[in-house]
């Protein structure tokens, strides 16, 4: 849950936070990050909801936490780097309360050090022969993994790697090798002989085709790496000292901000083009329809990028080689400035194409709807809200998911809807005060949430409209990956008995509220130190209890195919409790009979065999996660996937399930598929995808039967 608040309203928690935040304007990279170290630390301490004591304890936690961000695999520092680094196991409160770099600077050297020396190491494993027939193996399980004891050990484990990564591209010839051979035979089968040719590798082919994929693809990762800033893994170290306070309290450098901004609001100001890095060049991706790249009618998918101008009186800048987020930032600007991309054209021209910035919309961002013709004849409206956006910036107020889904609303009662379907499955939460804003399309004013802050103090906050939308029957669809707003919306609503809510036993249980604290406020400067988001309060359901580590409880529960894995913040060590409060005064309405559609739903999917081979299936893929070793010997590995590929086949059926609901465009989005052949192909996809949707069936059957 992320909470816009004024800094001055947080300042009143530390009187004298002032007085110790104050520094002068740092001079070098050095300097910015020593700043940076002390200004977290004293916002931990100060800001934050739990603050923990920065002791000996916090710093074995904080080490850990590094060392898995950084070397999960344990294939990069050997064992003797270990032994050096353990030294500070105790010692990195210290170097947070000093801003000192000793140990960041170690780690960080001595990891491009590896890096180089792996970089040779994998040149000369790839330019010598690789036995596949031996009968080796390699452990997947991170926690069962040793540092290597010397280079021998290092370079033996790279090899295992190495030898993974053919048998898996070997894996994946074969595979389009059998696809290309059913497709000829259907060929075959309908008379059209030698209108498909089909020329299978022979096993030597593969074996070298494989090894120089895993080749480029290797030495272009370990390029990437080179090229990556040192500053940007200070990043990587500050959040292993935030991320022990709670797992939602993250250092974020102007870089990452500005993409989190962007992902929040839905919105860019650039060109409209993905951008894509493939062995040290840039590609254009698929260009958003209606965009400054689409309508210049001069750039196409695919173009090599050679330079960029950002400003008109700058020299372009040659980006290859360039790392894409690098490209990206040059590409970016502000809104009607031009900004020229040199492009090479598939058939080798070179073009210069100048565009004006604008501002581009991210629509997988924001609600939609389409209406559901349901078996039975009725109608009922489903509207999938992806996120609680809002644009707090915005002078003149910005997109809102609230305003979204009145407008879906407003659309779908207008086709005459006898029910509505909101989805939050995979909904991460967002701003807030959109929860109230939405509740208050549903039913009138009452408490939606309960915010307690550091101190203790609790404040209830109020929906106060009394003009709701929608005021029919209501179902919520929810899933392990629903989380935070998601979760208060769905457990208010549950609360008040206004909708039901449908899904997965529980939601994720993110119970708490973030904030950001922008570093350069404390410091004598224009220059921007990054953000720290910051946990700042824990919210409560009306009726008292905590979403935190719980999450929210199906009134109609589905295990899906998250329900077999370790999804929620209650698998995380150091999220912060559950507990429980008063509950806030709130009348409940009447109507809902949660436990005899329960029943029901029970009934009609005990003996549904697409819901019993969609539990298989989610438990199979969860049993093949916690595999800890695998065969590197070809002939084993080989027998090993085709054990697989039958269980998949097995699977299979579940891609072929229509639920057999019909579904029917806006009229307005009729219109526009017509004229937009990007949304045209998103639509036609998420139809596709609803119609795949066993849970969506369930869903429709328990509004038919909501009153």
């Amino acid at each position: 849950m992320f909470k816009k608040i004024k800094f001055k309203k947080l300042l009143m928690f530390a009187p004298l936070m002032t007085l110790m935040f104050c520094f002068n304007s740092p001079q070098n990279d050095d300097e910015k990050m020593q700043t940076i170290m002390v200004s977290v630390r004293n916002t931990l301490s100060y800001l934050h909801y739990s603050p923990k004591p920065i002791n000996d304890a916090y710093s074995q936690d904080v080490y850990d936490k590094y060392f898995e961000s950084i070397d999960a695999s344990k294939r990069y520092f050997l064992q003797s780097d270990m032994d050096e680094f353990k030294k500070h196991y105790t010692k990195l409160d210290d170097y947070l309360n000093q801003g000192n770099l000793v140990f960041y600077k170690m780690t960080v050297d001595k990891l491009y050090q590896r890096v180089d020396e792996i970089d040779k190491m994998t040149q000369d494993i790839l330019s010598k022969p690789i036995n596949l027939d031996e009968d080796d193996e390699l452990i997947l399980e991170p926690k069962k993994r040793m540092n290597p004891a010397n280079a021998k050990e290092q370079y033996n484990e790279w090899k295992k790697y190495i030898k993974y990564n053919i048998l898996q591209e070997i894996e994946t010839l074969n595979s389009k090798e059998e696809a290309q051979k059913k497709k000829k035979d259907s060929v075959v089968n309908n008379k059209l002989k030698d209108t498909i040719k089909y020329l299978p590798l022979s096993m030597e082919k593969k074996r070298e085709k494989a090894t120089a994929e895993v080749k480029d693809l290797i030495t272009d990762s370990f390029r990437r790496f080179k090229k990556r800033k040192k500053m940007d893994w200070f990043s990587v170290y500050m959040n292993a000292y935030t991320e022990v306070f709670d797992p939602h309290t993250n250092y974020f450098s102007p870089k990452n901000k500005e993409e989190f901004d962007m992902t929040f609001t839905g919105k860019v100001i650039g060109i409209g083009a993905l951008i894509q890095e493939k062995r040290g060049y840039l590609y254009l991706g698929a260009l958003t329809i209606g965009a400054p790249a689409w309508k210049s009618k001069q750039l196409t998918e695919g173009d090599k990028i050679l330079k960029v101008r950002s400003k008109p009186n700058e020299e372009p800048v040659n980006v290859v080689g360039m790392l894409s987020d690098e490209a990206v930032r040059l590409i970016r600007g502000e809104k009607g400035t031009p900004v020229t991309l040199t492009v090479e054209k598939k058939d080798k021209t070179i073009k210069e194409v100048t565009m004006i910035r604008e501002e581009v919309t991210i629509e997988d961002t924001f609600a939609r709807s389409i209406v559901v013709n349901s078996k039975n004849g009725k109608k009922y409206g489903f509207i999938y809200l992806p996120s609680f956006n809002v644009e707090f910036e915005k002078e003149n107020g910005g997109r809102n998911a609230s305003d979204d889904i009145k407008a879906e609303l407003i659309k779908l009662k207008k086709q005459n809807v006898e029910g509505i379907i909101l989805d939050l499955r995979s909904n991460g939460g967002g701003s807030l005060t959109e929860v109230g804003d939405i509740m208050g399309l549903f039913m009138n004013s009452g408490p939606y949430v309960q915010v307690k802050d550091s101190r203790g103090k609790i404040q209830v906050l109020n929906n106060k409209s009394n003009e709701p939308v929608w005021t029919g029957p209501l179902v919520i669809m929810q899933n392990e990956l629903s989380a935070s707003a998601s979760e208060i919306l769905a457990g208010v609503m549950q609360d008040y008995g206004r909708a039901a809510v449908i899904g997965s036993p529980s939601s994720f249980g993110k119970g708490t509220v973030q904030t950001f604290v922008e570093l350069n406020r404390f410091l004598n400067t224009n220059d921007d130190f990054g953000s720290l988001k910051l946990t700042i309060q824990k919210f409560y359901r009306i009726t008292g209890e905590s979403t935190q580590r719980k999450g929210v409880e199906s009134d109609i529960k589905m295990k899906d195919f998250f329900s077999y894995a370790e999804v929620g913040e209650r698998f995380d060590q150091y999220a912060l409790p559950w507990d429980k409060i008063e509950a806030t005064s709130y009348k409940k309405l009447t109507g809902l009979n949660v436990p005899q559609l329960q029943t029901e739903i029970d009934k009609q999917i005990a003996n549904d065999n697409n819901y019993k081979l969609l539990q298989e299936s989610a438990q199979w893929k969860e049993a093949l996660d916690k595999e800890e070793t695998i065969t590197l010997n070809q002939t084993k590995f080989n027998e090993l996937m085709k054990s697989r590929k039958a269980q998949i086949d097995k699977f299979k059926a579940l891609d072929k399930f229509n639920n057999g609901l019909k579904f029917t465009l806006h009229p307005d989005e009729a219109e526009r598929i017509k004229k937009d052949e990007a949304f045209a192909k998103k639509t036609e996809n998420w139809r596709k995808n609803l119609e795949r949707d066993f849970y969506l069936e369930e869903t429709v059957d328990a509004l038919s039967k909501i009153k």
